[in-house]
């Protein structure tokens, strides 16, 4: 099991020992589900383009062009590069995070979630994810279904 780096517990609940709910372990290092969660924070912060011939300059414009999604959006590709450089059973493990913490299911159905992200598992998996609304905000939801938080990984990458 990979090390829990710049990782909290919720209070209330211990990382991954709740003896009353006793979680399942994740497959997949939680540092890289926080990575993802980072990542697609700034990527949901975009906007649509608003002036895709522009010839300004950006500290012209106060660089607010920053925040638009452009075709060729650096941010998309780096999350596109991380989610297919992950084996398969960590990128099933990120679809069943996301249903989970959108309320597809509880953690006592974790396993089942699995197995239904493992059965739906394409090569699209990256192009899903994307196109999910609230992505960070539902893998975050997940990872608290354990217990789990990146607050403190948040702030050492902030």
């Amino acid at each position: 099991m990979a090390p829990l780096v710049g990782l909290t517990s919720l209070p209330g609940k211990t990382a991954m020992s709740d003896p009353t709910t006793n979680p399942p372990a994740l497959a997949i290092a939680i540092d890289m589900v926080c990575h993802l969660i980072v990542k697609a924070r700034e990527f949901d912060a975009q906007d649509v383009e608003t002036d895709p011939d522009s010839g300004s300059n950006a500290a012209d414009d106060g660089g607010v062009s920053i925040l638009e999604a452009h075709g060729d959006d650096p941010t998309r590709a780096e999350l596109v590069a991380f989610i297919e450089a992950l084996d398969d059973d960590e990128q099933v493990e990120l679809v069943a995070l996301l249903w989970l913490g959108r309320g597809d299911g509880e953690l006592e159905d974790w396993e089942d979630l699995r197995r239904q992200a493992r059965e739906a598992r394409n090569e699209r998996t990256s192009a899903y994810l994307l196109g999910q609304p609230l992505l960070a905000d539902h893998l975050a939801d997940g990872l608290s279904a354990f217990g789990l938080s990146c607050e403190s990984f948040e702030k050492d990458y902030l």
